[in-house]
């Protein structure tokens, strides 16, 4: 090839290279609107108001009754599913039976001493009467969801455990003052084997309700893993129920380390979900995490890391929409910034 040639060979290459880049440009400068629209776009994840409450058993025990069902509305402390455990009603009646003979076999004291035993025993009888109206409440519960109670019957069960909490603190006060003003005062040894035998039987009261797994807070039943009859253990590899507050639904995002200083608290943004086409749902930035870390979000129930180096944000919605709990979203950050 001679120079001439060779030198019209690269003019012609050139010219060709510049008609390509001609053509794409009109592209480009279409989609530029777009990108100067949104200043970040991230993956993100519907979760309730609450984030998903993870419910562990705190002992080994077998599933005797599974007292909810998913869908259902709880209210806090109501007993969602039942552990059976022996040991613990055998421990809890034995308690009980020294109780109750330690109480018969005391005898008679002074004045003072029966002052004291007047507000030890209605201090006790105060906390009995809560352990007996919670029990009845969880009846109550029960039987509400299966149809064989009234409302009428759990709200006079949610009143009498409303009550019989006023009464333990009153009567613990009392106990206190009374103490506070008798140091002097020296129990029998009769007296002191009763405050054992009660010390023991609270404990064993305790554990017996810990057979009752319970709602921390209000909020909706979304998962039970867990069937009656099978083995609930502490180092499960899936909670026995998982529920949170659904009555607002807020988004956990991931955004890229190198946007970690453009997004503020308040930001607005748009939630899309491939689920519903077309519909946009605005959102704020109520969050965001101070510290980068391997991104998370993956399969639900999952947490696999990843070598994408992110930090979370949370981002409630002005309305969830048709949004679900667990679906896949992609947050758009807009470039308007913190609303005002």
């Amino acid at each position: 090839m001679t120079p001439l040639q060779r030198y019209r060979l690269v003019v012609t290459a050139a010219g060709l290279l510049a008609a390509t880049l001609a053509a794409l440009a009109p592209a480009s400068q279409a989609q530029s609107p777009d990108r100067q629209k949104w200043l970040a776009v991230a993956p993100g994840r519907v979760e309730p108001w609450s984030g998903e409450i993870r419910i562990g058993s705190p002992a080994v025990g077998r599933v005797g009754e599974i007292l909810v069902k998913v869908n259902d509305s709880v209210f806090a402390g109501e007993a969602l599913l039942r552990l059976e455990d022996d040991e613990v009603r055998n421990r809890h009646a034995k308690a009980e039976l020294q109780y109750n003979l330690r109480k018969r076999a005391r005898s008679k004291a002074e004045a003072k001493t029966s002052e004291r035993r007047r507000h030890e025993d209605a201090a006790h009888d105060a906390e009995r009467a809560v352990i007996v109206a919670r029990a009845a409440l969880d009846r109550a519960a029960a039987a509400k969801r299966t149809g064989g109670g009234t409302e009428t019957g759990f709200e006079q069960a949610r009143k009498r455990l409303a009550n019989a909490r006023e009464q333990i603190e009153l009567r613990r006060n009392e106990l206190a003052t009374f103490e506070a003003d008798a140091t002097a005062t020296v129990p029998s040894e009769l007296e002191g084997q009763l405050a054992l035998a009660r010390l023991e039987l609270r404990g064993a009261e305790a554990a017996l309700d810990n057979l009752n797994i319970r709602a921390p807070m209000a909020g909706t039943i979304l998962q039970i893993n867990i069937r009656a009859g099978e083995l609930a253990t502490p180092s499960a590899a899936l909670p026995l129920i998982v529920f949170g507050d659904i009555s607002k639904l807020r988004v956990r995002a991931e955004i890229d380390e190198r946007d970690y200083g453009e997004i503020k608290i308040g930001h607005r943004v748009m939630v899309r979900s491939s689920a519903f086409r077309g519909r946009d749902i605005a959102g704020t930035v109520s969050a965001v995490a101070p510290i980068i870390e391997p991104g998370r979000i993956g399969a639900r129930g999952q947490r696999n890391l990843t070598d994408v180096n992110v930090a979370e944000v949370l981002i409630d919605l002005a309305e969830p929409g048709p949004l679900a709990v667990g679906m896949k979203v992609d947050v758009y950050f807009s470039r308007d910034g913190v609303a005002k």
